[in-house]
């Protein structure tokens, strides 16, 4: 009978003692595990950009571009936030012609518009000698047409390369 008291208790100090520690252990582990931000990610799928996108550009390809939750902290590991907005921010190829077209219409008055808020992964793929331009009554018009979402955000083009900068920002649903 004291056998099976003093096992008992033995029992009770391991699980005591070992259970917080264990659970330490986890948590130490869990927040030094490297890991990969969610936001750094670059993606190179166009089927993504081409469902967003087709009605203001057309197909890209050759993309090269960033998506995520505008409340992410990075890496995925956090309680989801109520804020469903999500970045979209990349470089991509339009069809040969598509950017000078874009940029002739006279409903439009481009301008330059240096890129703001690159974020540092994509300044590999943005040429730093591109003549960005942009226009707020396309991004307006382009962004309301189609896209069925709460869209806001910016295109910039360079008509010599035909390439697209792209920073929207809409509502997931």
């Amino acid at each position: 009978m004291d056998t099976q008291r003093g096992l008992g208790s033995r029992r009770r100090l391991l699980l005591g003692l070992g259970a917080p520690l264990l659970l330490g252990a986890a948590g130490l582990g869990y927040t030094l595990w490297p890991e990969e931000e969610a936001s750094e990610k670059v993606r190179t799928d166009v089927a993504p950009l081409n469902r967003r996108f087709w009605t203001a550009l057309g197909d890209v390809s050759e993309a090269h571009w960033l998506g995520y939750g505008i409340d992410e902290s990075g890496g995925g590991r956090s309680v989801p936030r109520p804020d469903s907005r999500m970045r979209l921010v990349g470089v991509a190829r339009l069809k040969q012609g598509t950017a000078s077209r874009i940029m002739r219409d006279p409903a439009h008055h481009f301008e330059e518009g240096p890129l703001e808020g690159l974020p540092a992964p994509l300044k590999p793929y943005a040429p730093s000698s591109a003549a960005w331009k942009q226009s707020l009554t396309y991004d307006k018009v382009a962004l309301e047409e189609g896209l069925g979402v709460v869209p806001s955000g910016t295109f910039r083009f360079d008509g010599i390369r035909d390439l697209v900068y792209f920073d929207y920002v809409f509502l997931y649903t």
